[in-house]
């Protein structure tokens, strides 16, 4: 409501003079209180009533119903003279902050001061009770502290007696098991013994029989006045004798049988009664290699085989075996069954692996090689094959990348420690990364003829697969040094590469802190590894094999610096073919460098002579050496025949050896 303190004078005499707040007043504390049907007719009806009352009589509550007059002290004269501000001595805001303002500090003040003096009588009192609080408290921590240290010690006490207790334990049963072996071998060897000492008695007692015989033919021969002949010619026209050798231990029996193919072991068993006896030992059927008599047993004779032998069975080869499926269906009667090898069987389906896989869940090696499989096999690994630690998919090209995929279902290859994707050249990027997130655990990979193989495959197999100790590339030209790279993750141990014109020096220049652990380097046909590479592979302290065939562009001093690092004491197989810079200097520091060398190839390097013939001499260690294509002599060959450990010797194409330096070699 707009306020009327700032008004004309005039204005304000206007509303004082005919009561107009009183009338405002008692019209709407009547409507306000009792709140009529119709406002508009009541409002008319009390203005009447003030009318005929007057407006000197005018009251607020003139316009209220006595029953609903509230009982309520009335503090001015009107209320509406304050709302409309017609009273300049009412009340201003101005006035009210100073009258509150006045009290709160009295207020205050008052009671400051009461709190004042109580706070200060009391402050002594407070001060001690924090004090001994403060006091209780430092007490209870440096209680804690030391509890804490004594309870960590009793705790160490504890555990170390616990350990010595049970470190007394195990040697004490280490002891008795000990005296318990040492009793059953003692007994073993004295049973042994016995029945061997039986055995032979046996056979002197045979022995003794078949003199006596021969004794009285020859007496009888006499006898008859026929020509006089020796003991062995009466042996060979006389009684055979008997020689029985299913009287032999079995284990004596076992080993000459594995000795034998499975046809021969067949047609022993035709022999007689006692033969067939010692062909059914158990231990003799625990491999079956089908293999060797692919072209001459028929299937149902597998199909009985493995029908009478399913229990002992642990080992089956089928490699190459043109078989029906009804056939490999047998091979799922063999319940323990542990490595199986199907490489090369064009008959072998899916439907034969499921079989397979269903009845034989125990399988730790298994060989898909150059077969016809397809994803739905390779749904079944992960599925059924929870143990399988080797897997050969070699020349499978039907799966997908899908079916890589389906390895990581259920319990997935998680164990899986061997791969061999050769020639699968179906395999993308996102086949790798798929064989990475279910195959973790990988130690050794192979992939060989594989053209299509890039560096984005090997990082997306090494993102997962951190665990791999070995690695081989044979015919993977698109392989670079970005694959040593992203190796680098790895644990490699033994790694191998063909025939790749992009491997160049990059990739061993780091090679000594990437790969601590390599003992196994091979780098066949690189032609772009030089001198450089042998000076990066000089810091490998576990280095043993070493093949740089056909590295034409290796010379002698690299060759040089990299024996004269660590890597040359342990070095046992070095393979130098074809690095035709090589001559007599690289020879003479092998001999100086090279303690344990024990195979050497030199094949084809054209610049070695006898000179260099005479320090390999000095190599005592080695067996075997290849001096094919160089150009030594009879003299140089006379000089080798002095070496007291060689063993092997090639020189062949070596056109100026003789018939005589062969003799004289000799």
């Amino acid at each position: 409501m707009a306020s009327l303190r700032n008004a004309n004078p005039r204005l304000k005499k206007y509303f004082k003079e005919n009561y107009i707040p009183q009338v405002c007043e008692a019209l709407l504390c009547g409507i306000l209180v009792t709140c009529p049907e119709d406002p508009l007719r009541f409002l008319e009806g009390m203005i009447m009533v003030i009318i005929k009352s007057g407006l000197q009589n005018l009251l607020w509550d003139m316009c209220i119903a006595p029953s609903m007059k509230p009982n309520i002290r009335r503090l001015s004269e009107t209320y509406l003279e304050q709302l409309f501000e017609l009273d300049d001595q009412l009340m201003t805001p101005e006035l009210m902050i100073k009258a509150c303002s006045f009290y709160t500090g009295h207020l205050v003040k008052t009671h400051f001061g009461t709190w004042r003096d109580i706070t200060h009588a009391n402050q002594n009192v407070v001060l001690a009770d924090k004090m001994n609080r403060a006091v209780t408290r430092y007490n209870f921590r440096l209680q804690k502290s030391v509890f804490h240290h004594w309870h960590s010690y009793i705790e160490d006490q504890k555990e170390k007696l616990k350990n010595m207790v049970l470190r007394i334990q195990r040697i004490i049963y280490c002891h008795k098991l000990t005296i318990i072996l040492t009793k059953w071998r003692n007994r073993a060897r004295y049973k042994n013994k016995k029945k061997e000492d039986e055995l032979i008695s046996k056979h002197e007692l045979q022995l003794k029989k078949w003199r006596n015989r021969l004794l009285l033919k020859g007496a009888s021969a006499g006898k008859s006045n026929l020509p006089e002949q020796s003991s062995s010619e009466v042996c060979l026209v006389g009684e055979t004798p008997e020689c029985d050798i299913s009287q032999l231990p079995e284990r004596a029996i076992l080993q000459i049988f594995f000795y034998l193919s499975l046809k021969d072991v067949i047609i022993c068993g035709q022999v007689n009664r006692a033969w067939m006896l010692m062909t059914q030992l158990s231990s003799l059927w625990n491999a079956i290699d089908f293999s060797t008599v692919k072209h001459v047993i028929p299937d149902k004779y597998i199909v009985s085989t493995l029908q009478r032998w399913r229990l002992n069975v642990l080992r089956l080869n089928f490699r190459g075996c043109l078989l029906r499926p009804r056939t490999f269906r047998s091979a799922s009667h063999c319940r323990n069954l542990q490595e199986l090898n199907v490489s090369d069987c064009p008959t072998f389906t899916d439907e034969s692996m499921r079989h397979i896989s269903e009845g034989c869940p125990g399988v730790l090696y298994l060989n898909l090689s150059n077969t016809t499989i397809t994803n739905r096999t390779m749904r079944l690994l992960p599925r059924h094959f929870h143990n399988l630690q080797n897997l050969s998919l070699a020349y499978c090209r039907r799966f997908t990348d899908k079916g890589l995929q389906y390895l990581n279902l259920g319990n997935g290859c998680h164990k899986l420690i061997y791969l061999d994707l050769s020639g699968c050249t179906q395999i993308s990027v996102q086949g790798f990364r798929y064989i990475a997130n279910s195959c973790t655990g990988i130690l050794h990979l192979t992939i060989n003829d594989m053209p299509t193989l890039t560096d984005n495959c090997i990082k997306a197999l090494v993102e997962k697969c951190s665990h791999i100790t070995s690695m081989v590339f044979t015919g993977a030209p698109h392989i670079s040094d970005c694959t040593f790279k992203a190796l680098s993750t790895c644990k490699l141990r033994k790694i191998r590469f063909e025939g790749n014109k992009r491997i160049t020096d990059a990739s061993f220049k780091f090679i000594d802190k990437n790969y601590p652990n390599l003992s196994h380097i091979y780098m066949a046909d690189c032609k772009g590894i030089t001198d450089s590479s042998l000076r990066s592979l000089s810091p490998l302290k576990q280095l043993t094999v070493l093949n740089l065939a056909n590295c034409v562009r290796i010379g002698d001093v690299g060759l040089r610096q990299f024996l004269d690092g660590p890597a040359s004491v342990r070095i046992r197989e070095l393979n130098l073919s074809n690095c035709v810079q090589l001559s007599d200097v690289s020879v003479m520091k092998l001999s100086e460098r090279c303690p344990n060398l024990n195979y050497l190839s030199l094949r084809n390097c054209e610049h070695l002579t006898a000179q260099g013939i005479a320090y390999i001499v000095n190599i005592f260690s080695l067996v075997s050496i290849d001096l094919s294509g160089t150009d030594i002599s009879n003299e140089a060959l006379n000089v080798l025949s002095r070496h007291k450990n060689l063993k092997e010797l090639s020189v062949s194409a070596c056109y100026r050896i003789t018939d005589d330096g062969i003799q004289e070699c000799s």
